[in-house]
């Protein structure tokens, strides 16, 4: 935002009005005011002026540097994670992927454990690659795999421990800068221990809520985030396989030709999984372009496989597996599949759409 509009130094002979709307502004600055009307273009754009910007971050380069700090880096009391935030060089040095989304890798070595804690920030994991990770939701064991997304709403205690010989990474994303911004945020150390170490196939959350349109009678009632805990891979993955399907043979259930796509949805009210992030999958035949759009708010996307490009603000990025990339909000955006494209996206568009912010355009409405 820029500093208030001073008129210029006043000569002798200058007007008296221009000396008295000199004194004006001197007195606005000495009682910390500022005047609409020097700021409106700031405060009032015609479109949105994100201060992020789009940017890539390479898997290839990611995971050489979360695996160094592994080597380096304990887990423990204090720093709690190894998580590596990506920064938008467009936020002036923040730990922000957008002005209200974090975004991080973080590394779990062989047998090592994350200590319990919580904290009022929403969170999920979704894992790119490997198992043998168990996060441990309010003493609930939680098995983690390629391809599963993963709650810890918001005030839900939370630890993570490796059971393998080998180390494993995962996307985290959070709305840490939303907290930040607003001065919401709360942080609470949990036992040094988890509360239940054992490593069960399913969840006691799955086992009570991840049956298709099934509630537990015992359990009824809205809750503002769900209560599944994970979302697996193999459920996306057929809910993608048979959009495509029966696109196949004629009928509706995609996006746009060869786009299929899933939004991950609490059980309990039909709506997004956490109260400020929406979480969806996408998935793109081959030689598919997808029409452009624009849409109030900002997203991160997680290429799960294949290989294609972004374009962004009408800059292409060539996209592959694991490469993380920012669209900021009112940015043109549009996918192209070279191969089968597999995205994760999480996005703040619950946040907007509760503050009746939320716009979107697509296609010829979104121009050149």
């Amino acid at each position: 935002m820029t500093a208030p509009t001073t008129p210029p130094n006043t000569e002798a002979g200058e007007p008296a009005d221009e000396q008295e709307l000199k004194a004006l502004y001197q007195q606005f600055d000495a009682a910390n005011m500022i005047p609409l009307w020097t700021q409106i273009d700031d405060l009032m754009p015609h479109q949105p002026t994100p201060r992020a910007v789009p940017y890539l971050w390479r898997w290839s380069e990611l995971y050489p540097l979360a695996k160094r700090s592994g080597d380096l880096v304990p887990v423990g009391r204090g720093g709690e994670r190894r998580a590596i935030a990506l920064a938008n060089p467009g936020l002036g040095g923040m730990p922000f992927a957008t002005p209200t989304l974090w975004a991080a890798i973080q590394y779990l070595g062989p047998h090592e454990v994350a200590p319990e804690h919580r904290h009022t920030q929403n969170a999920f994991r979704f894992v790119l690659e490997g198992e043998g990770v168990w996060t441990v939701v309010n003493g609930d064991p939680v098995a983690m795999r390629r391809g599963d997304f993963l709650l810890t709403p918001g005030w839900n205690f939370h630890g993570h421990q490796n059971v393998t010989n080998a180390p494993m990474a995962w996307l985290d994303g959070l709305d840490i800068p939303l907290a930040y911004q607003n001065d919401t945020g709360f942080f609470e150390f949990g036992p040094d221990d988890l509360t239940d170490t054992s490593t069960p196939e399913r969840s006691r959350a799955e086992r009570l809520w991840a049956h298709p349109g099934l509630q537990p009678v015992a359990l009824l009632g809205r809750r503002p985030s769900s209560p599944l805990a994970a979302y697996r891979w193999e459920h996306t993955d057929r809910a993608l396989t048979e959009q495509l399907a029966l696109e196949d043979e004629g009928y509706p259930g995609t996006v746009e030709a060869g786009h299929a796509a899933v939004r991950f949805t609490n059980p309990t009210t039909g709506g997004d999984v956490l109260p400020t992030i929406r979480a969806d999958f996408h998935r793109l035949r081959a030689g598919t372009a997808t029409a452009a759009r624009h849409e109030v708010g900002s997203s991160v996307w997680q290429v799960f496989t294949g290989r294609g490009t972004a374009v962004i603000g009408g800059v292409e990025h060539s996209v592959e597996h694991g490469d993380v990339f920012v669209v900021p909000s009112w940015a043109r955006f549009e996918l192209r599949a070279e191969k089968q494209l597999d995205l994760f996206r999480f996005s703040d568009a619950p946040v907007f759409e509760s503050l009746n912010q939320f716009r979107q355009a697509t296609g010829t409405e979104a121009g050149a």
